[in-house]
């Protein structure tokens, strides 16, 4: 796999709450930061998505209670608080970083603009891109595919709570496969949970290759950047 200059790191915001599901393992956010400060010193280009599962899952908790649209709102405010928090992080370690919104949120962060979000990743600083995509239905892979694409990145890097892409869920079935390279119309076909429709679609449009690694092991970001076989290629 070749290397990549300008990326999205879409990170899943149950990732970021480590072993406690909920909230912030802020032990484990500096252990990222400290890899994404390596990598961006290194001349990669980083934009990031975060997910807000450590806060809010949308309708899957909300069904019932909260109307799908406030609901979806909700998680966008999930994912404005993580890019605040890692954001927080990676400037005490010295990178240059910082918030574009989806949505105005004053004092929260920039009002995204594709154009200056190249400018700043351009100037070496690490743009975190909260809000999701701004509208509710669509989710934060979405987001992440949207920006990617925006932002003309080489890949989507997706760090996730699992190693890679599976033919079945590994933790309910222990005979379930996991695939070094798979397609996108394969992934749509059997409907694996890589990313949502949406996403995956707007990234096989795009031809924006996604890598599948698991955050445990925040060096796998370093890995998958030097073009090692880390997890799994969707391409």
């Amino acid at each position: 796999m070749k290397s990549f200059k300008r990326v999205l790191i879409k990170i899943s915001g149950e990732a970021l709450a480590g072993e406690k599901k909920t909230g912030f393992d802020f032990e484990l956010i500096s252990t990222v930061c400290e890899v994404l400060k390596k990598a961006s010193g290194q001349g990669t280009q980083i934009g990031i998505v975060i997910g807000g599962g450590n806060f809010w899952r949308g309708v899957k908790d909300g069904a019932g209670k909260v109307e799908r649209v406030s609901a979806d709102r909700m998680g966008m405010l999930a994912t404005c608080m993580n890019c605040l928090a890692v954001c927080d992080v990676l400037r005490q370690l010295g990178a240059k970083a910082r918030v574009m919104t989806a949505v105005d949120i004053m004092g929260v962060g920039e009002r995204y603009d594709t154009r200056r979000a190249i400018e700043y990743l351009e100037a070496g600083e690490i743009v975190l891109f909260a809000g999701g995509s701004g509208a509710p239905f669509f989710s934060t892979d979405t987001a992440a595919a949207l920006r990617a694409a925006e932002i003309h990145a080489d890949a989507i890097l997706l760090a996730k709570n699992i190693d890679g892409v599976y033919s079945d869920d590994p933790r309910k079935n222990p005979e379930a496969v996991k695939f070094d390279r798979i397609s996108y119309a394969e992934v749509l076909a059997r409907r694996l949970a890589v990313m949502d429709t949406a996403a995956t679609a707007l990234a096989m449009e795009n031809d924006l290759p996604v890598a599948v690694f698991a955050l445990a092991d925040p060096e796998n970001i370093l890995r998958v950047l030097a073009g090692e076989n880390v997890g799994t290629i969707v391409e």
